[in-house]
């Protein structure tokens, strides 16, 4: 058990001694139990947290979400507010009595709730065709600040509704032309389909005060052919800031989201920090004078990786905390456990009283926790330490509390509370002890190993319960996508559930990585796949020295840059038996002209693909597809546009069917990019299914015919 843990679970281990539970392998429909914590949000006057219980609803194949609070002093057990099953973002007024909330209704967008902490039924406070963001509560509790994408024609036809109930509006909208005019090369996400051009996120402000019928009126704010993001009310409630990148075609350029403000009845918009490059996650320090964000200076020439800087704005000069620390301020480890809805923005910067200090997250080699900057002096004092992630936290005004969550190893995100004063870190949820307890989990070993070049690579490796190093097993390469992200102690359902299943499975973060520093994460620049892919192969040797790996049974699979990886691994080696690539990229021209955001400004290639084609062919792994001797599984979401299917898996199994060799490809109807993080459940579960199914045709000989050609 990690340290920083132990203070949370003193009262759980001072129990009677009992016979110690019958554990039993974990399995992949264990997901379907799984309990997910998110978006904690502490009370102003520290005495409660509210957050977002998420969980799966197997009977509907879909997950749901509520809010629940707990005290925390951790006297009373957790307690539901709401029933869902589509609530989220819970938001304390200033005096603690009452919460803001979003909640959904089947296909209609959010809107925000009110719920009095005194009792009584949530009642509906904004009532827009496009919803609303979760409510930033004003200093002195009577207004909400929000955005919404609401148009005004979306508007008139909504007070014509209203006014003519026995009408046909909507035979009326079928009227309007559903052609679209592109005028932007980024029209389309991969969450959120096709953009409609006259959607903008617009800040808007409403009474806190529920109507006695129907939604309360609100206001729109700001207008223009700009969205605006993050709304922050200035301490006397005078100003509203917020932050956009008000430029029409901002791909052309470099990073350049600026904070500005607007008045908080309307009027017109000014600029308050304007560096060369992006503010994120802003907080304006106690007295006005300042403000803390997350961001970075852009460099020249443009890297393709960027560590995430705390940085400070006053006395009308930017100041970079952290330029001399080698990791991310912020969590950019990666797992496949975090809270498929409900999840929060990613938090803040947390100022001290006196404005002296700050508090952030950080993530250094693979682990995220929080420390405390003095601004005077630049010196980092840990407040968590340990092998685990913090993921998200909200503090007390004073910063006295700090509400947090945090998952390892071996352990889902469970809901902390952290006293700043003595770093005393209190468990206050245990969702997933029962079902944990009676698994035969494996706990994570990091591994340390040198590369081709000398370089030191770190990596985790997850062995079967009860492992023999004596035996030989079978292995399984798992990579990671980004590619700037990071293995480290998380939980990862798909490697413990591999283990299980008999596979030793390796987890590297080979160069390009976040978390290692910016030289690391930045090396692969203009030679992406390229060392990474030896960095790979030294953790795949390294494991063959230890003994315990039969070299003749070794699968190698990943997801988008991982997919990537692994279509360039089996194209340079025929070691691997058998290979799962999923949602890939196999032909990077093709990648170019169709993914949803643009690749106009020079970090991967320094050329367009019809300026330099044979540069985009050398680093394809379609360009080595007559090499690959490995069978290999494609696995698609149809709704994919980050990586669309002709571009990645669709491409090269078309190409290896064109040479009769091996390969099928799994299409799961409905799926975006996303599907292994918060797919349907049940598409998850099948996912998981056809991987291990595949591994263990081909590496273990179990005998399959649902792979036969038909």
């Amino acid at each position: 058990m990690k340290a920083t843990l132990i203070s949370g679970l003193i009262a759980l281990w001072c129990v009677p001694a009992i016979a110690a539970p019958v554990r039993r392998p974990i399995t992949e429909t264990d997901l379907v139990k799984f309990r997910w914590i998110a978006d904690p949000r502490i009370s102003p006057d520290g005495r409660d947290i509210a957050y977002v219980l998420v969980t799966v609803d197997e009977n509907e194949d879909r997950y749901t979400s509520s809010i629940w609070t707990v005290a925390t002093s951790g006297d009373t057990p957790p307690r539901p507010l709401t029933g869902g099953p589509q609530d989220s973002a819970p938001r304390w007024s200033p005096d603690s009595r009452t919460l803001a909330f979003l909640r959904a209704k089947e296909k209609d967008p959010p809107q925000i709730y009110l719920l009095a902490m005194t009792g009584g039924e949530p009642r509906k406070l904004t009532d827009l065709p496009a919803g609303a963001s979760p409510g930033v509560w004003s200093p002195n509790g009577k207004t909400l600040a929000f955005t919404s994408k609401t148009t005004p024609a979306e508007l008139v036809e909504q007070k014509e509704r209203a006014a003519h109930p026995d009408r046909d509006v909507a035979a009326r909208s079928k009227k309007k032309t559903d052609v679209r005019v592109v005028t932007r090369a980024h029209y389309r996400d991969d969450t959120d389909g096709v953009f409609d051009p006259a959607a903008r996120e617009h800040i808007w402000t409403t009474p806190a005060v529920a109507a006695p019928t129907g939604a309360t009126a609100a206001t729109q704010i700001t207008t223009g052919g700009y969205d605006e993001q993050a709304p922050i009310w200035s301490a006397d409630g005078s100003q509203i800031y917020f932050v956009s990148d008000r430029v029409y075609e901002p791909y052309y350029e470099r990073g350049s989201a600026n904070l500005y403000a607007v008045p908080s009845a309307g009027g017109a918009v000014k600029t308050v920090v304007d560096i060369d490059g992006p503010v994120a996650r802003v907080a304006p320090s106690p007295d006005g004078k300042a403000f803390a964000f997350i961001g970075s200076i852009n460099a020249n020439p443009e890297p393709s990786y960027t560590e995430s800087d705390l940085l400070v704005f006053r006395g009308g000069k930017t100041e970079n905390l952290t330029a001399a620390h080698d990791g991310d301020v912020g969590n950019t480890t990666i797992g496949d456990q975090r809270p498929p809805r409900g999840n929060a923005p990613p938090s803040p910067p947390l100022w001290a009283p006196d404005g002296t200090t700050l508090v952030v997250a950080t993530s250094e080699r693979g682990r995220s926790n929080l420390v405390r900057l003095d601004l005077a002096s630049g010196k980092r004092q840990p407040i968590t330490t340990g092998d685990h992630a913090v993921l998200s936290y909200s503090a007390t005004p004073d910063t006295g509390r700090i509400a947090l969550t945090i998952e390892d190893g071996t352990h889902l995100t469970e809901l902390y509370v952290l006293d700043t004063a003595s770093t005393r870190l209190t468990r206050l949820t245990h969702e997933n002890d029962t079902l944990l307890e009676g698994l035969q989990l494996s706990q994570p070993e990091q591994l340390v190993y040198k590369s081709f070049d000398g370089r030191s690579i770190e990596a985790w490796v997850v062995k079967p319960p009860g492992f023999d190093a004596k035996k030989k097993y079978p292995l399984i390469l798992n990579i990671h996508g980004g590619p700037h992200a990071a293995y480290g102690d998380t939980f990862f359902h798909e490697f413990q559930w591999m283990a299980a299943r008999g596979y030793v499975v390796l987890a590297p973060n080979p160069r390009g990585s976040s978390s290692y520093g910016h030289e690391f994460g930045n090396s692969i620049q203009y030679n992406y796949p390229g060392d990474d892919y030896k960095d790979l192969m030294a953790g795949v040797d390294e494991l063959l020295r230890r003994g315990y790996i039969d070299a003749k049974r070794l699968g190698v699979t990943g997801g988008s840059g991982g997919g990537l990886l692994t279509n360039w691994t089996i194209g340079q080696t025929g070691r691997f038996g058998a290979a799962v690539s999923q949602r890939s990229i196999s032909d990077w021209a093709a990648f170019w002209y169709a993914t949803d955001f643009t690749l106009f400004t020079p970090f991967w290639f320094r050329k367009f693909p019809f300026q330099d084609p044979e540069e985009y062919r050398r680093r394809s792994p379609i360009a080595y597809v007559e090499r690959i001797t490995t069978p290999l599984m494609l696995i698609e979401g149809d709704r994919d546009l980050r990586t669309p299917t002709d571009a990645g898996g669709g491409a090269i199994f078309r190409a290896l069917k064109a040479l009769r060799k091996v390969a099928v490809m799994v299409v799961f109807p409905g799926e975006t990019h996303d599907l292994s993080r918060s797919g349907k459940p049940s598409h998850r579960i099948e996912r998981l299914r056809h991987i291990v199914r595949w591994f263990d045709k081909y590496l273990l000989g179990k005998p399959t015919t649902d792979y036969d050609v038909q």
